[in-house]
């Protein structure tokens, strides 16, 4: 009897060669590992996983080890209790997250490299050396503590991608302040949603910003920001279009001016770090509290290891201060990697403007949106051919999966020896359940492997994990990075409803994923919008992917209704290109492409053009309250009108909604 071959593993498009994994700090760490910790010295990335999850006191020990954690008072565990949510990291320890950030600082020989360079729509670069990012911390520091801001208290930033935003995180973390912030873009209404909650004592702010060729003038905002939050002590005007300080106001460059050397509150490790937050398209956004500990662990893994930067790097990543990804890009100062950051338009004045930025600042690692990548290979941009991206060694991306034809157009259009590092995780954790590992091989699709310390699986319906099918994405074990807790939730409820609803004591997060058979991860999008045709469960991005390859379509959107008579009605809205018809060609090559390139099910009952495809603030589909608004829901009922992008929008699904009604 002869047993069934097993299927050839496709190929990769892209595979490190031997040079390239042994310079890899994460190579370095663990031989390390193996001689110091007994992680396993053979077997690469997949063995150093698996010893990771198996052992998980002993890695983050390691990591913390490793990464020349100061602790200032010693820790009695590791992980005290490994229950979620709940779990209890390094009770003991005391220590500072900008006392780490600023560690490149104390070293004569990088005291005038760069820590920052700053890119705006003139895409000039202006650098700030790690000595006077340090001076202005520590400056800033001090004005905050004679404003009377005391360890927990939340300083909040209305502030563009610049360097001031940095100082004022670092300076409020150095106090031991718990830091949180919008992009001026927020209008009011999106900004107290999130700001009234946590009540900050001190605002910094912008009189404006410069977007897309363009000045935008936010003192009415501010003005009505200040009324709205009575528990403000302080506000500190940033001139960035030049208008002076408004009555009652703190001029930045008052704060700035001194040379006290930075005093670095010791706090403990579970000591909030910051507020993020949930988009909040149904309700007010979730306030998500990580620690300064836990963000400080697993920002080292994630951009030290994970990420392989060190000092000779130079980090850009394309965000706003309002998403997780300004966060995480700070956090490339503790590896002491030079930071850059860009303020203005993705796509200003050429679609091609964020390749331009990555040549000028020569940087190494260049992170983005999958959609920004879409939206290049639709513009037919050639970055490796306009560009001089030599220096560039990876690409990364997160926001949404990144398409097949995403992952083939960087090959083709950048370099063939890329690092192309699909993400995938969350403002809830602030990191990545898995991605970038520098000694796998890329295959197109798929993101290369869950990260370090994180068990991450595939379960199904029954909780029982699964290879190689669709399933719910779960962590079954804590991350240092987890949320210690939602702001106003006292019991704690808020917080296990939303991740441990399902499957008590593990994390699910709301993503449809597979767990390849060779380990690699495939994420179809949101399992909370899941489509579900004839039993079987799809995710919305894969049908996105299919369809947005075609030229005629700018962006689309599905969505899965169940209908009360047992029916299932399942839509799909197109936001057509410049010059594109909704015709019955149109319709039918649509269906066929979906036929062809997914099955019959996934073909939509409806193809319906729209004037376009509502966004949350930080740019991805909304699509849950759309499916609310199809169902009858009222408009004010289903969304949050502060968390939607264009809320004009959401009138034409409403009004689809009426009509079939």
């Amino acid at each position: 009897m002869t047993s069934a071959a097993t299927p050839p593993q496709p190929a990769p498009l892209w595979q490190p060669d031997s040079e390239r994994i042994a310079a890899a700090r994460i190579t370095r760490f663990q031989a390390w590992a193996a001689e110091r910790y007994g992680a396993p010295a053979e077997g690469g990335y997949p063995a150093l996983h698996r010893w990771s999850v198996a052992e998980l006191d002993t890695f983050w020990q390691a990591v913390a080890t490793w990464f020349d954690i100061r602790f200032s008072s010693p820790y009695t565990a590791v992980l005290a209790d490994r229950t979620m949510p709940g779990a209890q990291w390094f009770p003991g320890a005391t220590l500072n997250y900008a006392e780490h950030a600023l560690r490149a600082a104390e070293d004569p020989a990088r005291a005038d490299d760069p820590a920052l360079i700053h890119v705006d729509e003139t895409h000039e670069p202006a650098e700030t050396s790690w000595s006077e990012l340090r001076r202005q911390v520590g400056a800033l520091a001090a004005e905050l503590r004679a404003l009377g801001v005391r360890p927990g208290d939340r300083v909040s930033g209305y502030l563009p991608n610049v360097p001031q935003a940095v100082t004022a995180f670092l300076a409020s973390a150095a106090v031991g302040a718990v830091w949180t912030s919008c992009a001026p873009d927020f209008g009011a209404r999106s900004v107290l949603d999130r700001f009234q909650q946590v009540e900050p004592v001190v605002l910094f702010t912008v009189d404006g910003y410069r977007y897309g060729g363009k000045e935008h003038d936010r003192t009415d905002v501010v003005a009505e920001l200040r009324h709205e939050l009575p528990t403000l002590r302080a506000v500190v005007h940033i001139p960035l279009l030049g208008t002076p300080a408004p009555e009652g106001a703190l001029e930045w460059s008052a704060l700035t001016s001194g040379d006290a050397a930075p005093v670095f509150e010791q706090v403990p490790f579970d000591h909030p770090l910051w507020v993020l937050y949930s988009s909040g398209t149904t309700g007010l956004p979730k306030a998500i509290v990580q620690s300064q500990g836990g963000i400080l662990l697993e920002h080292f893994k994630q951009l030290g290891l994970h990420c392989d930067l060190g000092p000779e790097d130079r980090f850009f990543w394309y965000t706003s201060t309002g998403w997780m990804m300004w966060n995480f890009l700070v956090s490339g100062l503790l590896t002491g990697t030079t930071v850059v950051l860009y303020d203005g338009s993705p796509g200003y004045p050429g679609t091609d403007a964020q390749w331009g930025i990555a040549e000028r600042t020569g940087a190494t690692l260049f992170g983005t949106s999958a959609a920004y990548v879409m939206a290049c290979r639709k513009a037919e941009v050639h970055p490796g051919r306009d560009f001089d991206l030599s220096r560039v060694k990876g690409v990364a991306t997160t926001g949404s999966p990144l398409p097949p034809d995403g992952f083939r157009w960087l090959h083709d259009e950048v370099r063939e020896d890329l690092w192309i590092a699909s993400v995938s995780g969350g403002t809830d954790v602030c990191s990545c359940f898995a991605g970038a590992v520098p000694t796998l091989p890329v295959h197109i699709g798929e993101l290369q492997a869950p990260c370090l310390g994180t068990d991450l699986q595939a379960w199904d319906a029954q909780g029982r994990p699964v290879i190689g099918e669709v399933g719910e994405l779960v962590v079954t074990n804590p991350m240092p990075s987890m949320p210690i807790r939602f702001w106003n939730d006292p019991d704690g409820s808020r917080y296990r409803d939303s991740y441990f609803d399902m499957f008590p004591g593990v994390w699910r997060h709301g993503d449809w994923i597979t767990i390849t058979d060779h380990g690699s991860v495939i994420i179809h999008g949101r399992s909370d919008s899941t489509l579900n045709r004839q039993g079987v469960r799809m995710g919305s991005a894969d049908i996105y992917e299919v369809v947005e390859r075609l030229p005629e379509i700018r962006e689309s959107l599905v969505i899965g209704l169940e209908e009360p008579d047992g029916g299932y009605w399942m839509p799909l809205f197109v936001h057509l290109a410049q010059g594109a018809v909704l015709d019955e060609a149109l319709r039918t090559k649509i269906k066929q492409a979906i036929r062809e390139q997914l099955s019959p099910r996934h073909v939509p009952d409806e193809i319906i053009e729209a004037p376009g495809v509502p966004h949350t603030l930080t740019g991805k589909r909304i699509e849950v309250p759309v499916k609310r608004l199809l169902q009858g829901t009222a408009l004010d009922k289903a969304v949050n009108p502060g968390s939607v992008d264009n809320l004009d929008l959401l009138r034409f699904y409403e009004d689809i909604a009426r009509k079939r009604g």
